[in-house]
């Protein structure tokens, strides 16, 4: 027994509701998915190309970030262990 507020409250709560079948659970899932579906907005073909943009922008930024660290890191190994010769 919990008290809460003063009012003494069961510790298991309210009685858990009974689980619909497999299938029943199947086709809930699926009127769900087609209701979130609906709410989807298809972006117009501005957006659509300024998307693609941003994303290839920070692909190319991405690129050259990871270029430059490993230059950097062969220029240090070079310099650290030297040119076997």
């Amino acid at each position: 027994m919990v008290q809460e507020g003063g009012e003494v409250v069961a510790a298991g709560g309210a009685p858990r509701e009974k689980k619909p079948n497999v299938f029943a659970r199947i086709i809930i899932f699926i009127r769900q998915v087609f209701a979130e579906l609906r709410k989807v907005v298809t972006p117009t073909r501005q957006e659509l190309v300024k998307f693609t943009a941003v994303v290839l922008g920070f692909v190319v930024v991405m690129m050259a970030l990871v270029y430059g660290l490993d230059v950097l890191f062969v220029w240090i190994t070079t310099v650290v262990f030297g040119v076997p010769g």
